[in-house]
């Protein structure tokens, strides 16, 4: 019974609202935090209902009060990290900025909540701080002179490259802390192995020379962010109508 209401399809926003006897132990206000720290520390590997209700120190019938299964746990908890993103009024710092800061939202909260990227797309984007932000980005480009079709292009655009970008960032961070050995040897160790093979690779032996300490970054993300919205701006200047 416990792996089926594990697993189970559906969605916690479209179900009908469950009538429930008696008064719940615990909110969504206390169920939703202690889950995203969970997730954030251990995956979503690490989260299930047994998991959070020992975290919150409760039975999982107080949880099953307020969700069905793991995946609206997760449902609700990909919703609430959405909330995190700030944008800027678009009439207060033009199209360009807020479209930026859109993007750089959305990087840091995968860069906070990793266990997210690997949801995004799976999980339908229709809890009510989703459907905000959407509504939002729709309304900035809007703005920007967009309309139809190029609106939901370009969001996917940008949230493609700043989801990637920070997928990239972790998997760097994930490297350099391998265990039993401390980043700074992992990269000690990287190091010596190119320049035992610079020779054979004069190209990248080149490059490496002028840019010792290239990474994914922030700075890398935002170069990639304004070399994007260049070229939005030029598309949306010279495309017919």
């Amino acid at each position: 019974m416990a792996a089926k209401d594990e697993t189970s399809a559906g969605s916690v926003w479209l179900r009908p609202q469950r009538s429930r006897g008696g008064r719940p132990t615990l909110t969504t206000q206390q169920i939703v935090p202690a889950a995203i720290e969970i997730l954030d520390t251990d995956g979503v590997e690490g989260l299930s209902m047994r998991t959070l209700a020992a975290k919150l120190g409760a039975g999982t019938a107080s949880l099953y009060w307020h969700v069905a299964n793991k995946d609206e746990l997760l449902e609700l908890a990909l919703d609430d990290v959405q909330g995190e993103i700030a944008i800027p009024a678009v009439g207060e710092v033009g199209w360009r900025a807020a479209v930026g800061a859109l993007a750089a939202g959305i990087r840091d909260i995968a860069l906070r909540h990793p266990w997210m990227i690997g949801l995004a797309g799976v999980k339908p984007p229709i809890g009510p701080k989703a459907m905000r932000l959407n509504d939002v980005a729709a309304g900035m480009l809007a703005a920007a002179g967009f309309s139809g079709a190029a609106v939901s292009r370009i969001s996917a655009l940008l949230s493609a490259y700043a989801m990637g970008a920070a997928a990239a960032e972790n998997s760097c961070r994930q490297g350099a802390a391998q265990p039993g050995q401390a980043a700074g040897q992992m990269r000690a160790s990287i190091e010596a192995h190119w320049r035992s093979v610079a020779e054979q690779y004069p190209n990248l032996a080149h490059w490496r020379s002028e840019n010792p300490s290239a990474t994914f970054d922030q700075d890398t993300f935002l170069f990639g962010l304004d070399r994007i919205l260049d070229g939005i701006a030029v598309w949306r200047d010279r495309a017919p109508g």
